[in-house]
């Protein structure tokens, strides 16, 4: 008879994540020989070798890549089953995991987090800052909530919100042609190179967009890790960008020497939206929470309050 429990598969999917013992047992709050030792008495009971031990890392077998994959569907659903069960008893209490990407999270967090703390003082917001694939990833196997993400995303598991859409401005140094401008056309862009971020970043994806519908190109020999490097590239003269306009309102500072161009019309921008599991039991909290993160002040996302 197999008498595994949920901590062994805790433990189990720690190991698959982490890929060494020590950090396993580390995030699991136990010590190596603990988590070993219960991993063995595992591969034991089910009569099968889950795991390779290798003197550098730990490699997951095919027999226990498949049982973590049933592992994780199993506490996601014992975490819907808990969830169930603390909103049953007050709706608006509990931890919520939402997922923000890099070139929004820092921008849009100062707004809305005061907002979300007044309006569910009882909700435990635990933030998670990843790439969008990680943040999706993550979605899908029950470690996130929710995660606010640049659309589209194709998932036919996932509900999407709507929240916003965030209009697009040109960064250029003093000295360039277009910097004794307020506003441009998308037809200004022909013929430029733009610095742009590293593969990964849904920023980089949305950029490219832009430059192929108005006949700019990408500036070769250099991709940046953030958008605070491409602004600190503009500034030292290197080149020029497009910046999301939340990157540019208080509480963030001015940047010397950059000067931030509008578009006149067809105003490049990205929509952004909160997704969550169609089957997920936070539903009846996610909907007003986006609502409020949706109610955001029209001036924020205006482009000629900057004018």
């Amino acid at each position: 008879m197999i008498a595994m429990n949920l901590r062994d598969l805790h433990y189990l999917v720690a190991l698959a994540e982490h890929r060494h013992f020590g950090r396993a047992a580390d995030a699991c709050f136990v010590s190596q020989p603990t988590l070993s030792t219960q991993i063995r008495k595992l591969e034991d009971e089910l009569g099968v070798q889950l795991v390779e031990r290798t003197p550098r890392r730990v490699l997951l077998t095919d027999v226990g890549r498949d049982i973590v994959a049933r592992a994780r569907a199993v506490l996601r659903d014992v975490d819907e089953i808990k969830a169930i069960a603390r909103r049953t008893v007050d709706p608006e209490a509990g931890s919520l995991r939402l997922g923000i990407f890099p070139t929004l999270g820092p921008y849009l967090l100062p707004h809305i987090v005061p907002r979300i703390h007044a309006r569910f003082p009882r909700l435990e917001l635990l933030l998670v800052e990843e790439k969008t694939e990680t943040l999706l990833g993550q979605l899908r196997e029950g470690r996130l909530d929710a995660a606010l993400l640049a659309l589209p995303v194709p998932d036919e598991q996932l509900h999407v919100e709507p929240l916003f859409e965030e209009p697009f401005l040109l960064a250029v140094p003093d000295g360039h042609p277009l910097a004794r401008r307020k506003a441009i056309s998308l037809d200004d862009l022909a013929d430029q190179d733009l610095l742009l971020l590293e593969d990964g970043h849904c920023l980089r994806d949305q950029a490219l967009e832009v430059c192929a519908f108005a006949g700019a190109g990408e500036k070769t020999g250099f991709r940046a890790t953030s958008l605070e490097t491409l602004r600190q590239m503009v500034a030292a003269n290197v080149g020029i960008t497009l910046l999301p306009l939340l990157a540019v309102k208080p509480p963030v500072a001015p940047s010397t020497h950059v000067h931030l161009l509008r578009f006149r019309s067809d105003t490049p921008s990205r929509r952004i939206a909160m997704l969550w599991r169609k089957s997920s039991a936070l539903t009846p909290l996610l909907m007003p929470l986006a609502a409020l993160i949706r109610d955001l002040p029209r001036a924020l996302l205006d482009p000629r309050t900057l004018d």
